[in-house]
């Protein structure tokens, strides 16, 4: 059995938790797995395709970097006989045997509420990740979801939103300086689509003396992320446990190279086709219950996060919850 697995990139930390996760599980299931990364090239992405279906991979797992473009990976696949799992992004108009991933839409819902608990007025900033990913949609979705009611009536204002093409830091920051100049440094909450936007319109904020003031949310329950909820300048992080995602995800993958379905939760439109899924649930994380959640789960250890902090810092976070 031989596992194909294409990722679109290896920056963040998210995704590199996921590729040793995926390994591990292929590896205790005495599957031989070979692992490329694309950082963010489309035709490298395809290219690598190629030369793992040429070399004779049995399944495919793609993390696509275009939703729509990755297409042509599954079209290759099928030429080959091989199925492909889309894994954790969904790849649109394609016949790919299995989609999974967590509640995107509950995804955004969680986002937009805990920001509007914390700032139930006044201008909402919306940070999102590219168009070209489909997670980024059904997060902004599950964000205006969540904010619908308070924008019918008035109690808050949806005054920008802003696409980043890369989830990259620089890309947060630079967009909350325009929002920020745009508003007159008036703005009620920021809802970021995940943690790396997170961090940049938070280091925006600082420079605005408003970081701790404006709540941000974010997603992936990066390290980092972690620290600035700890530290108050993150108000939330949304958690999706990875080892569920990647155990399920291969688990099916040599189910399907062995011509077996395995069992989903749903089916989900990707556009020309319904595919059938697996939705897992995500978690909201903040101050109260980071112990209960990434901590227990080992996602981080305290140690970790104890040594990413200031000395004395995690003592006081300690004390502060008893």
């Amino acid at each position: 059995m031989h596992i194909g697995f294409l990722m679109d990139s290896l920056k963040l930390e998210r995704w590199q938790r996921d590729s040793k996760l995926v390994q591990a599980r292929a590896e205790e299931l005495g599957a031989k797995i070979t692992v490329k990364s694309a950082e963010g090239d489309d035709d490298l992405q395809l290219q690598q395709a190629n030369q793992l279906l040429d070399a004779g991979v049995n399944v495919l797992i793609v993390v696509p970097h275009d939703a729509e473009k990755a297409g042509a990976i599954v079209e290759a696949a099928k030429r080959k006989g091989v199925p492909v799992v889309s894994y954790d992004r969904l790849i649109k108009n394609s016949a790919v045997s299995l989609y999974i991933s967590f509640d995107n839409v509950q995804v955004g819902k969680l986002q937009a509420s805990m920001a509007l608990a914390a700032a139930p007025k006044g201008h909402f900033f919306l940070l999102e990740g590219p168009r070209s990913d489909n997670n980024a949609l059904q997060f902004e979705r599950g964000q205006k979801l969540g904010l619908q009611e308070a924008v019918d009536t008035g109690r808050i204002t949806i005054f920008s939103e802003d696409w980043c093409h890369q989830w990259n830091r620089t890309e947060g920051y630079e967009a909350t300086l325009a929002a920020l100049k745009k508003s007159d440094d008036k703005i009620a909450a920021i809802v970021a689509a995940n943690d790396e936007l997170a961090g940049g319109a938070i280091q925006a904020l600082k420079e605005h003396k408003l970081a701790g003031i404006v709540p941000v949310s974010g997603q992936d329950a990066d390290l980092p992320a972690v620290v600035r909820i700890i530290r108050g300048t993150q108000i939330m992080t949304v958690y999706k446990p990875l080892g569920p995602l990647a155990k399920r995800a291969v688990d099916a993958a040599v189910a399907l190279a062995h011509g077996t379905k395995p069992a989903t939760t749903e089916s989900i439109p990707n556009g020309a086709y319904t595919v059938p899924a697996i939705l897992l649930q995500p978690i909201a994380v903040e101050q109260k219950n980071l112990g209960s959640t990434v901590i227990s789960d080992g996602f981080h250890t305290a140690e970790e996060i104890k040594k990413a902090l200031a000395p004395g810092e995690w003592e006081k976070f300690i004390s502060r919850k008893r």
